[in-house]
């Protein structure tokens, strides 16, 4: 499956919503299958990797069913032993599931070919040392064994929500106390949700700590999510006259670097949030003249995920874009340093790669540069980045069936504003 995206014939105007926020369409299945009764979830993002977290509490003896459009009901039950749980892509299912099965209940996960190939060993260790019982790794195929585990204290080095998860889903089921300590800050969604479904799990300065104990079942409204968001938020501010209005986005301070970056870099952008225990809002973005900036240091776990878009955005500011710490986009779903620049050099822009992340020099006239091919790798954030950037440029982007993981609409929403 491919897709060719002419240049917009003009302005995007009007008002979007995007499918529910990844990162707690995950934790909602997963979190409702741990804990005591019916946890109804609306707004839950049906893509691929979250019905991979579906299928894999189903095989563990949970009961998940659809009442509805994005509407869903998971019933906790004892976990019982599975045989092989197939991930898919999706990293958040194995990571998260690693964790939550050690002191439950056996399985074997499995997924593609890329999942297959990233890294499992900094989630394996922490838990080993926890007494968490596996064979195979450090790559999936990886089979858990259930274990009595004890609490430890993790003094994390790299910056990970999904190891961050594990230990604290691992912790829900051991003796003692385990605590968590982060380098920096990450995305929050678990320590929210634990806290709302009844955890014992506290917080003191750069430790979260969470001893044994049940989860509560509840109802959850799922945002939408900040990282499709993005796409469209770059898309208005790139294609000049552009005035696009993005409804129900979630605002959680953790994830809203991307909102940051472009407010730095020139773009014109008004929020209206809404208080609640995973903030959401209206996000409205117009369109102007971008300049660089450098992104690094504590702002990168904040907007992980929505750097290869930002390089789009980038590759049209005025000047010399800088991203640094973020080495972590060398073992996503491709090596998004390498697809990122790739993409953006058969574009004609002058990128170049780095050990911790990439250099974009933008060309802020581009609008009459010819279109070209570029190849996704099988990554669903680097074939959406670039079908944004044919909004300016026009492209034909291969592989593109992997964006149904995450935004299974997107096709049909990039039809609305161009000749997509």
């Amino acid at each position: 499956m491919s897709l060719t995206v002419r240049p917009a014939p003009h302005p995007l105007r009007g008002r979007l919503r995007v499918p529910g926020d990844k990162s707690i369409s995950h934790r909602a299945v997963l979190f409702g299958a741990l804990a005591r009764g019916t946890t109804r979830i609306t707004g839950l993002l049906e893509g691929d990797d979250v019905l991979a977290t579906i299928a894999a509490v189903r095989a563990l003896g949970c009961d998940a069913s659809t009442v509805g459009p994005q509407s869903w009901h998971v019933t906790g039950a004892p976990w019982r032993d599975a045989g092989r749980i197939d991930c898919g892509n999706s990293g958040t299912t194995a990571r998260l599931l690693l964790g939550a099965l050690a002191p439950r209940a056996g399985a074997t996960l499995d997924g593609d070919t890329s999942l297959r190939g990233r890294p499992m060993r900094r989630v394996l260790d922490p838990l080993g040392r926890m007494g968490a019982a596996f064979t195979g790794g450090p790559g999936l195929p990886i089979t858990v064994d259930k274990r009595r585990l004890n609490g430890i204290t993790v003094e994390a080095t790299v910056a990970s929500a999904q190891v961050k998860s594990a230990v604290l889903l691992a912790g829900l089921g051991a003796e003692g106390e385990t605590s968590y300590v982060e380098p920096v800050a990450t995305r929050d969604h678990t320590e929210r949700l634990l806290t709302a479904m009844g955890a014992p799990l506290r917080r003191e300065g750069n430790a979260l700590i969470v001893s044994a104990g049940p989860l509560d079942a509840l109802a959850i409204t799922v945002p939408g999510d900040v990282s499709s968001a993005a796409f469209w938020m770059v898309a208005a501010a790139i294609v000049p006259g552009s005035d696009l209005v993005i409804e129900n986005v979630g605002l959680n301070p953790t994830r809203t670097g991307v909102i940051d970056v472009l407010v730095r870099m020139g773009a014109s952008i008004e929020v209206d949030a809404v208080d609640a225990p995973e903030p959401y809002g209206t996000v409205r973005v117009r369109g102007g003249a971008l300049r660089a900036t450098r992104i690094d240091g504590p702002l990168i776990p904040r907007l992980i995920d929505e750097i290869p878009v930002l390089a789009v955005a980038a590759a049209f500011a005025d000047g010399e874009t800088i991203f640094a710490d973020a080495a972590e986009l060398r073992v996503k779903e491709s090596d998004r340093v390498a697809t990122t620049v790739a993409g953006l050099r058969a574009l004609g822009f002058d990128a170049d790669a780095r050990p911790d992340g990439l250099v974009v020099r933008g060309a802020p006239d581009a609008a009459a540069r010819s279109s070209a091919s570029i190849e996704s790798a099988g990554d669903h954030r680097i074939a959406m980045a670039f079908a944004i950037a044919g909004l300016r440029l026009g492209v034909h982007v291969g592989d593109t069936a992997c964006i149904a993981t995450s935004y299974p609409s997107f096709h049909s929403t990039l039809a609305r504003f161009a000749g997509a």
